[in-house]
């Protein structure tokens, strides 16, 4: 696997000149060009980048599946995600890229607290779709950075970071006024939801493939674990995680009152390995242990 290693070797890639700085840049997609060469046939980047883009074309592999390049207005990678282009009838459009080093973040309240932006984790035909007044909302911080090393002092890093760290909480700002504003979709995807949850455990799935897991509803629904249980958290106030602990739950009690089923037999039953997490789960959720609950409901 091909990796980008640095800022300058991705400017290099898009025929650009030396970066001002070597740990971030805001690359203006009109002055791009991709230069024929084996790396985008599958990469590595190692560093952050966020792309606002407008009238791009061209496909994308990001992860095992391909998008249009040019679906929604602002996407976001992670470091070392594999990712591969098509360059045939590849089209930067217009628009920027900020990409920037993991270590430029050192030393930073940022080196942590990125990880809570679960959009990096996203799939690229989760990204924004952006109103003119927020797109320029964010134009205006990325000029900001783009002035600020121009000339480097002893400011520069923590002026920079702070308009990164403005310009990641105006996107989850965005993200979640995007998850609120598509109700009808949002809602057929969450109806959705329960019916991959219900089907798993009507189909006795759990014996087959054990618990129930995040990424395995994610994938039957086509999203990233990270944006469906952002969407969830948005509309239910619980993230994926917590609804199947919920289900679980449910189905657990349903079992320990209406069979006679032991309760390691029960615990098989929803998939756990090991009847002591079964009982350790619902005691937490309960306050009683399985047994406890039964004898109590009977």
């Amino acid at each position: 696997m091909n990796s980008i290693p640095s800022i300058s070797a991705f400017h290099r890639l898009l025929s650009l000149p030396e970066p001002r700085h070597p740990m971030v840049s805001v690359i203006d997609l009109a002055d791009s060009i991709f230069i024929e060469d084996e790396v985008w046939k599958g990469f590595i980047n190692r560093f952050y980048c966020v792309a606002l883009k407008r009238e791009a074309t061209g496909k994308i592999k990001y992860g095992q599946q391909h998008y249009d390049y040019d679906k929604g207005v602002l996407s976001f990678t992670a470091p070392n995600q594999v990712q591969s282009l098509q360059l045939e009838n590849m089209d930067c459009g217009s628009g920027h890229l900020l990409i920037f080093h993991p270590d430029f973040l050192l030393k930073h309240p940022l080196a942590t607290t990125i990880n809570g932006y679960g959009f990096f984790s996203y799939a690229v035909n989760e990204a924004l779709h952006l109103s003119a007044e927020e797109e320029e909302d964010l134009i205006t911080i990325l000029s900001k950075i783009d002035k600020e090393y121009q000339h480097i002092d002893r400011h520069t890093q923590e002026i920079i970071l702070s308009q990164i760290e403005l310009l990641l909480n105006y996107s989850n700002r965005f993200y979640e006024r995007q998850f609120i504003t598509r109700k009808n979709s949002n809602h057929q995807l969450l109806a959705k939801f329960e019916q991959v949850i219900e089907d798993y455990f009507n189909n006795e799935d759990p014996a087959k493939y054990g618990l129930l897991t995040v990424n395995y509803i994610a994938g039957k629904l086509n999203l990233s674990p990270n944006y469906l249980s952002d969407l969830l958290r948005i509309h239910t106030g619980q993230n994926t995680q917590q609804h199947i602990h919920e289900k679980l739950i449910i189905k657990a009690k349903e079992k320990l009152s209406t069979t006679t089923l032991s309760v390691n037999e029960i615990a098989y039953a929803l998939g756990f390995e090991h009847a002591q997490s079964f009982s350790t789960l619902f005691k937490k959720k309960t306050n009683l242990s399985p047994g406890a609950f039964r004898n109590a409901f009977n």
